[in-house]
């Protein structure tokens, strides 16, 4: 073996006898044997390289000149190394500089191991400039058209590809700037976009009059991989076209109908598309897809923004909003195509709302993985199994789920929604970073097999000295080793079956079809015996809860044999719930988040009466399952009464002070304030699901949270507000209405007053805009969504309606200010609001002086008769138009007959006409008070006792509507299973939610004529 064979072997070299002869062939007389081997040598494909240089050689002689350059430390001629690098890597770009050698200077491009990314200003400004069009124009025109335009235009747009390329084949890591290159490829698209629309409008005015072409504005939106801004070296772009005319449907000459606009714009479309792809002596760049417009092929090729809107609100497919995820206004108008992406946001993020939605996603995975060629399945990196689509598919579904309630993930670039679902907790950190990297690898893979010939494929190749070349250029220069194809086709395969893994494991819940062992008993059971049983049970879905019981038995884990053990008795207790398979889900979710931990099974064997309590919450209680698959080790205050005990407000303050010192950030601080709050409010939950807590003590429970978190929010918000600056004013929140009164539920908004005073020397105007600015920041911390999320939170709504001039006033006003209004300005309900104000957070001597000032208002000397109709007359219109449309009055339990608007207004209307001369009735609460005006002789006991159980019940009725479904009800349930699942929390025997419907109508009934002769008499 010569000298030369072992260099060329070791260099990567493949066909060895062809090299040679390539080596002797005159284009490479005289030039350094071993600066051209060591130039060859760094190259992808040494083989491709040595070819492509000779074809450049011959045919541009003065690409000698570029064959070395200026080592930028010694100054001493190396290697090109952009040279050699694009020679290896891209057949199709030295066939670019073969035609056009002008070019060449492109070889000369800075390369460097992490390379910046040119703005798409830049190479908009260029593309157009290559056409004769003027950059600064809001409608570049071109100067050039025809063979001329297209030539021009293309042979920019490859130049830049070329610059690119280089950049990208000489960088450290090829993985690492994936997401630039993608993003600069995009940006090279728009711009020819934009350059070619600038000829389509040269053209197309030869067809039309000017001022028409002139007049029709058309946006070029960019779907799939170009709307995200990751597209590949060589794919379909994309797009659908958006027009608007300049004085549409007016009557003067300049005028255009929407029909004849259409025509115009489809014009320019087609011109367009001509000016990319149309056979010329420069072949095309890509084909310009508009098949992802409505109806596709058969839809019209433009369409007006009303038009697109129209379409999507009653025609689209479920794929379709999926497609919209992508869309971007990337040429022509900006203005129109921001505006269309305005206008299909809400469409998109509320489109996993419809009927099916997930399923039609999921299914439509499938259908591409099936039209797969058989010939290919083995090949496909973008449609095969682990492939690029799983990738895409699983990251999109993500999306569509949860941003619509989490703008943080309204993302179009793969790479970066992976980070976003990861840092709003939607993916793990681990899973998320197995993702970006396999998704970023296949991209590479993807690039530089379609950089060879500048083809549209996504096939792995088969030849070995293929396989070589990909595997050097996956790994990217800075690898001193060799890969091979082998090393290549083991990574390939790792990734794919890893991305396969997370993708079924993520885009599709577990099918399991074996059938349950639920003990050692009853291994026997036949699979029609185990459903007989479950169905016995009361399980309505019993192939289902035998999956999640195989789930939960299956192996020989320590948690699988225990559960075995105690399955039999655990789902009797939860079909003793209202929804056993309800419940066994969310045990099943419980257990699979802590059955490794030993606490957890310990309890369940050793402690029934704590199991039996979990099965019995579990079924019974879809607001604490959500609660506790949040925060699943919470399950272990069902084995200790104590820890369900509610934490006193000081001892929460305590805690969110304690949180505030070590996490200074506001973000950090107000998200653990808030994770305070929704713990405490599980943990009353549970209480109050376990018969632990009175009504009373639940309302005061959730009372004292809230309160806790409107301070710490409070707090946070004036030292976000202050920075360090001087305090200007002090800030009261005072509690009003249930809130004020402590008689909240679990789904009660926070209705509050915001006061405030400036410190002595302030400047009243400076005070008022600090404190209306530490306001605005309580109300967003503790409404707006928080990163990363806190799943299933109840979010606490601040209302301050309440307040003087209602939603026309300002939000805070000084204490002086309420003053002056409550003297002169100050209605009868007003005052009746006041009946149940509580200072709940801030400065506490602001507190006594609010106090102070309010309370002549609200326990008035005397009750004028104008003051006594105009409350009546309140009552009477809020009950004809407060209640909702179709609601039956006899079963709102708020607002209907003898619920809990009845009561509370009888009893402040006593506290209205007697609390000035009876200090027992100047209290907040609701039931205080009616027990006060009892001791008074305003309401015998008789009547008394009728309005408390009314007003008791009807709230019980609120909680159980939340505690049940999870959400806020003030009806009382028609529908028997929940009706059902009421009246068992409010202390109903299983089957007798008719007796407690029918106690219901009949209490309220006879609290409805108390009321009324006690009002109105």
């Amino acid at each position: 073996m010569s000298s030369l064979t072992r260099t060329l072997i070791t260099l990567g070299f493949s066909d060895l006898e062809k090299t040679e002869r390539f080596l002797g062939f005159p284009e490479l007389a005289g030039l350094d044997r071993d600066e051209l081997l060591s130039g060859l040598g760094a190259a992808n494909d040494p083989d491709l390289a040595l070819q492509s240089l000779v074809r450049l050689l011959s045919a541009v002689p003065a690409a000698y000149g570029r064959l070395t350059t200026a080592d930028h430390e010694t100054g001493r001629a190396v290697p090109n190394e952009a040279l050699f690098r694009l020679l290896g890597a891209s057949e199709a770009l030295v066939e670019f500089l073969i035609r056009h050698p002008e070019h060449l200077d492109v070889l000369d491009t800075p390369t460097s191991p992490e390379p910046a990314p040119v703005p798409h200003a830049a190479l908009r400004a260029s593309m157009l400039s290559a056409v004769g069009a003027d950059p600064e124009s809001r409608t570049p025109v071109a100067a050039l058209s025809g063979t001329e335009a297209r030539i021009a235009l293309r042979t920019r747009y490859r130049r830049h590809l070329a610059a690119l390329a280089i950049r990208d084949l000489c960088a450290a890591s090829p993985q690492d700037i994936m997401p630039m290159v993608g993003a600069e490829l995009a940006d090279l698209a728009a711009a020819a976009l934009d350059a070619a629309l600038a000829v389509a409008r040269a053209e197309v005015a030869e067809q039309f009059p000017p001022r028409e072409v002139a007049a029709v504005k058309l946006a070029v939106i960019g779907m799939g991989k170009c709307g995200a801004r990751e597209l590949n070296y060589i794919s379909d772009v994309d797009v659908m076209y958006v027009i608007e005319v300049d004085g549409l449907g007016t009557d003067d000459a300049g005028g255009l109908d929407e029909a004849h606009a259409v025509t115009v714009g489809s014009a320019l479309a087609s011109a367009v598309s001509q000016a990319i792809h149309a056979p010329e002596r420069e072949p095309g760049l890509w084909e310009v897809d508009a098949n992802l417009r409505p109806e596709g092929k058969d839809g019209p090729l433009v369409r007006t923004l009303g038009s697109y809107l129209h379409y999507y609100q009653r025609w689209a497919n479920d794929w379709e909003f999926q497609a919209l995820l992508k869309a971007r206004g990337m040429a022509g108008d900006r203005g129109l195509g921001e505006r269309f992406e305005k206008a299909v946001a809400p469409l998109i993020w509320t489109s996993s709302e419809r009927e099916g939605f997930v399923a039609s996603v999921q299914a439509m995975r499938r259908r591409v993985t099936a039209h797969i060629r058989d010939s290919e399945a083995g090949r496909q990196i973008k449609l095969g199994k682990g492939g690029l689509r799983d990738v895409e598919f699983t990251v999109q579904l993500l999306q569509l789920v949860h941003a619509k309630n989490d703008a943080s993930l309204r993302l179009r670039a793969t790479t970066e929604a992976i980070n976003a679902l990861m840092k709003a907790g939607y993916i793990g950190r681990t899973d998320a970073a197995h993702l970006d990297s396999a998704y970023r690898y296949l991209r590479v893979l993807e690039h530089r097999i379609q950089l060879v010939h500048m083809r549209r494929t996504h096939l792995m190749p088969t030849a070995p000295d293929q396989l070589r070349a990909l595997a050097r250029a996956v790994t990217g220069p800075m690898n001193l080793k060799r890969p091979s194809a082998e090393s290549l086709l083991a990574d390939w395969g790792r990734v794919k079956r890893q991305v396969h893994e997370l993708h079924r494991h993520i885009f599709y819940r577990p099918i399991l079809a074996s059938a349950a062992h639920l003990s050692a008993e009853d291994a026997a059971l036949t699979t029609d015996a185990a459903r007989a049983r479950l169905a016995a049970l009361g399980y309505r879905d019993a192939p289902g809860a035998q999956r999640h019981i195989e789930a939960l038995t299956a192996g020989v884990s320590r948690r699988a044999a225990l559960q075995r053990q105690l399955l039999p008795v655990l789902l009797g207790w939860l079909a003793d719930g209202v929804n056993p398979d309800g419940g066994l889900l969310a045990f099943r979710r419980v257990s699979e988040a802590l059955g490794t931990s030993h606490w957890y099974l310990g309890m369940l064997r050793d402690h029934r009466a704590a199991a039996e309590r979990l099965c019995h919450v579990l079924s019974s209680s879809r607001l604490v399952t959500d609660l506790l698959e949040v925060s699943p080790e919470a399950t272990a205050w069902f084995g200790n009464d104590k820890e369900l005990l509610p934490l006193t407000f000081e001892t929460q303050w305590a805690e969110i002070q304690s949180k505030m010192s070590r996490h200074p950030e506001p973000a950090d601080a107000i998200r653990l304030i808030r994770l305070i709050r929704q713990r405490e409010i599980l943990r009353t939950a549970i209480a109050d699901c376990s018969g632990l807590l009175t009504q009373e003590q639940v309302s005061a429970a959730l009372s004292d949270a809230d309160r806790a978190a409107v301070l710490g929010a409070l707090l946070v918000a004036e030292a976000d507000v202050l920075d360090g600056g001087p305090a200007l004013t002090r800030v009261l929140v005072v509690a009003m209405g249930r809130q004020g009164g402590r008689e909240i539920g679990y789904g009660s908004d926070a209705d509050v007053l915001f006061v405030h005073r400036p410190v002595d020397g302030a400047n009243e105007g400076e005070a008022q805009e600090q404190a209306k600015d530490i306001v605005a920041k309580l109300m967003s911390m503790l409404t707006q969504p928080v990163r990363p999320a806190i799943m299933a939170e109840r979010v606490l709504s601040i209302d301050a309606d309440l307040r003087p001039e209602g939603k026309n006033g300002p939000l805070v006003r000084s204490l002086e200010s309420y003053r002056e209004y409550y003297a002169r300005w100050s209605s009868a309900w007003e005052a009746q609001a006041l009946l149940r104000a509580l200072p709940m957070a801030g400065s506490d001597e602001l507190a006594v002086d609010f106090i102070a000032m309010v309370d002549p208002v609200r326990y008035p000397a005397a009750l004028g008769e104008p003051e006594l109709r105009e409350i009546k007359r309140l009552k009477a219109r809020m009950e004809s138009e407060r209640l909702p449309r179709g609601a039956d009055p006899a079963r709102h339990v708020k607002l209907g007959r003898g619920g809990l608007s009845d009561v509370e207004w009888l009893v402040q209307l006593w506290q209205l006409q007697n609390a000035h001369a009876e200090p027992s009735l100047r209290t907040t609460q609701t039931a205080a008070a009616l027990h006060a005006a009892h001791g008074l002789g305003l309401v015998d006991a008789e009547d008394a006792a009728v309005l408390d159980a009314a007003w008791r019940l009807a709230g019980k009725i609120r909680n159980a509507n939340v505690i049940w479904t999870g959400k806020s009800s003030d009806l009382l349930p028609s529908a028997r299973g929940d009706l059902e699942a009421v009246a068992r929390w409010c202390g109903y025997e299983p089957g007798h939610a008719a007796a407690f419907e029918e106690d219901y109508l009949g209490l309220t009934r006879r609290a409805r004529a108390v009321f009324e002769r006690l009002f109105y008499g």
